[in-house]
């Protein structure tokens, strides 16, 4: 199994404003930004500061100018230019032969990993591991809860990575339908917030491109479940309690 390295001596010195919010927020201080790579209305991609994984090229996409707005709130328009700057990014820097693989994801709330509240993504440059290798295509496989086969698919892992609840979506890496990913994205993030479990707080969100597929995974965060962390074994939701899932978010979505 590949393993990426951390560095604790950088990792000590990264803000904190996820658990403790009376910190000052280094993404609204935009003046004192550095490494800027581009920008989009008030969208800004940049180099971590704090680059705490060795042989990898980390950055990150501050997703708006207001650090109290999140996804459940952004507009429509807003978040269809969020995720088409995101994946366009994200796939420009796949192209480069400097990475192995590149990955874009994002953590949201105190049980997610993250560690800034103000709302964004990453993007990072493995040198050294391929992100799909120790994934299988069952992980991205579940029980529809929407398909439309020429445009986008949604569904509910049966065979989840890490355990319980995951929601995938699938759409042609050509990029043709990333409109309509994102609403379906920004739907099932309320869903998941507001609908799903009152202590529901948290969530991260994946990118996968496999297969000439973009594949979005959408995982609620609780405390880890000891039995993943200890013996690498995922709890799956009983088959009943999926196909509630799927009829609530039917109607969200619809």
């Amino acid at each position: 199994m590949h393993k990426l390295y951390f560095s604790s001596y950088i990792g000590e010195k990264k803000p904190e404003t996820i658990i403790n919010r009376q910190n000052a927020c280094p993404f609204c201080e935009r003046d004192q930004l550095t490494g800027i790579l581009e920008t989009e209305e008030d969208m800004i991609w940049l180099e971590n500061k704090y680059p705490t994984i060795q042989n990898t090229y980390q950055t990150l996409i501050i997703e708006t100018d207001h650090c109290s707005e999140d996804i459940t709130v952004y507009r429509k328009a807003k978040m269809r230019k969020l995720i088409r700057f995101s994946l366009e990014k994200w796939l420009n820097m796949e192209a480069q032969d400097c990475f192995k693989s590149v990955i874009l994801y994002k953590n949201y709330g105190p049980f997610s990993g993250g560690s800034i509240k103000h709302a964004h993504m990453q993007i990072v440059g493995l040198e050294q591991v391929d992100y799909m290798k120790e994934l299988l295509p069952e992980h991205f496989q579940g029980i529809k809860v929407i398909e439309k086969p020429a445009e986008i698919e949604l569904n509910l892992s049966t065979n989840p990575i890490m355990g319980f609840t995951e929601f995938n979506m699938i759409i042609n890496d050509t990029l043709e339908h990333v409109d309509k990913l994102a609403d379906y994205i920004q739907k099932t993030v309320q869903y998941v917030l507001h609908d799903f479990n009152q202590k529901c707080s948290s969530y991260n969100m994946f990118f996968y491109h496999t297969n000439l597929k973009i594949i979005c995974k959408i995982v609620p965060r609780f405390i880890a479940s000891p039995f993943f962390i200890g013996y690498k074994i995922p709890q799956v939701s009983i088959d009943q309690r999926l196909n509630e899932i799927r009829t609530q978010l039917v109607k969200k979505i619809k």
